[in-house]
């Protein structure tokens, strides 16, 4: 969504608490055969830990797709090919009911709660499928109160724009990534809503800006949303009491020095790291360090903000891969439904190349997400570990010649265990930013441990085949458009 929304919402009861949870198959044309056989879940055999044989961790940031969107149907993922839908997902919400009744008829063994249609999940492409309001309003909504319901009252004419999943046959890099590599099915963000507050937990662990009880939401009054914002810039939060209430612009200006980052922790440890922006200056909420006091008016910002981001592609190969590295797209790259741009998937593909056919392959663990559910459906209730979330589910990847193979993990993943997982690597203690009693979530977060099998032999690097070739992206122009507002 590339418009603000409006001000004057104000977040209505959500009464229901009944959890939504359905089970389907493959759709058709799904890039899989029904039937393959997973590895079961469990604890990591024996073989050393993370910091024995990882040194370099990337961390690719791709833009509002929910699970279902990108993965309905795999095997072994919790990713039915329904979904529950609610005539009045907001008490007193002028909402559009759905006009079509796509479902079976509800009995006790429905999946939905009483009086819900059960809504197979359609087809669509990165062309047809719909941007959808995502801030901290609309994702009260869509979850209401676990139910996973709400999805109609930004659904489009007919209520059910957000019941449908990406042609698989478009997202196979993603896909063949899977397969060979692993599948995080329970990632969810620290908080609920957009884009800004994901970067900026993805990168700090917490925002919140003051104590008991407030924290960031949704984004500032004023782009580019960060420390170069214009001086009367007011930034939005949200209070634990009165319970989950919006104070819209009358936060502080989006500079922050409130809380601490993963930047501190690891230049304190002597430990390299890079973000990878569009620009250096002006990136907006795409480049959370730019918000940061430390970062923006220290010395990292100097050497550590990498622009353009199609650097990720040379930089590996000339040997100066940092030992952890975020990863922003242009607008056309970042999956956005906005841009109807199907060269996501390539995108991606040709970082987790550049690195696999580099001399860092050996030593790397790559995850790659979605910063947040984008309005699209969701079946999984996020467990609420406080005021702030865990947000809706998103998809989540992890490859490494040390990670199982064609492996779904179902442990509890928040944006906090990447932060975990990095200062594992490095030999870092749980919690290293800050500890849970303050906000901070990498203390909390399980680490990505399940996903790697470290006594096994490394596995040889096998390039993942896409639609563009690195070349495309190679010559890319630099973008001056931001790739997300909200």
């Amino acid at each position: 969504m590339l418009a603000k929304p409006l001000v004057g919402l104000t977040l209505l009861g959500l009464l229901l608490s009944a959890a939504c949870s359905s089970y389907g198959t493959a759709p058709e044309g799904a890039p899989f055969p029904l039937g393959m056989q997973r590895h079961p879940s469990g604890v990591r055999r024996a073989g050393g830990s993370a910091s024995q044989y990882i040194k370099n961790v990337v961390v690719i940031i791709q833009e509002n797709r929910s699970f279902e969107d990108f993965f309905a149907g795999y095997p072994g993922a919790d990713a039915p090919t329904t979904g529950c839908a609610s005539p009045t997902p907001s008490p007193g919400e002028s909402v559009r009911i759905p006009t079509r009744r796509l479902s079976r008829p509800l009995n006790s063994s429905s999946p939905c709660p009483p009086g819900d249609t059960v809504v197979p999940l359609h087809e669509v492409t990165f062309e047809t499928n719909p941007d959808l309001r995502h801030d901290w309003y609309s994702s009260m909504i869509d979850w209401n109160n676990g139910n996973m319901d709400g999805f109609t009252a930004f659904g489009g004419g007919d209520g059910l724009d957000a019941y449908g999943y990406v042609d698989h046959k478009e997202l196979a890099p993603y896909y063949t990534m899977a397969q060979q590599y692993v599948l995080a099915d329970q990632m969810f963000p620290t908080e609920f809503g957009g884009s800004f507050t994901a970067h900026v937990t993805l990168v700090a662990g917490t925002d919140d800006i003051k104590l008991p009880g407030q924290a960031e939401v949704d984004f500032p009054s004023a782009i580019p949303d960060d420390c170069d914002s214009p001086p009367q810039t007011k930034s939005s939060y949200i209070t634990e009491t009165p319970y989950r209430k919006i104070h819209l612009f009358q936060g502080p200006f989006p500079c922050f020095d409130q809380f601490n980052t993963i930047a501190e922790v690891l230049d304190n440890a002597g430990v390299s790291w890079k973000i990878y922006a569009t620009q250096v200056l002006d990136a907006g909420l795409w480049e959370p360090f730019e918000a940061m006091k430390y970062v923006r008016y220290g010395p990292d910002w100097y050497s550590d903000i990498i622009a353009p981001q199609t650097r990720i592609l040379t930089d590996p190969e000339k040997g100066e891969l940092a030992q952890v590295s975020w990863v922003t797209p242009s607008h056309e790259d970042s999956d956005h439904p906005a841009y109807k741009s199907d060269r996501g998937p390539s995108w991606v593909a040709s970082v987790v190349n550049s690195i696999g056919e580099s001399k860092y392959w050996g030593q790397s663990a790559i995850v790659i997400l979605w910063d947040d559910w984008g309005g699209s459906y969701d079946n999984a209730p996020p467990p609420q570990l406080d005021y702030r979330g865990l947000g809706i589910r998103v998809g989540c990847l992890i490859i490494s010649p040390y990670a199982k193979q064609d492996y779904v993990s179902n442990v509890q993943y928040e944006f906090g265990s990447i932060l975990r997982f990095i200062e594992e690597v490095n030999g870092l203690p749980a919690g290293s930013i800050g500890p849970v009693s303050l906000g901070y979530t990498d203390g909390r977060a399980a680490s990505l441990d399940d996903a790697f099998d470290f006594s096994q032999s490394p596995r040889p690097f096998q390039p993942i085949q896409a639609k563009y070739p690195r070349s495309v992206f190679l010559h890319e122009k630099p973008s001056k458009i931001p790739v997300d507002y909200e």
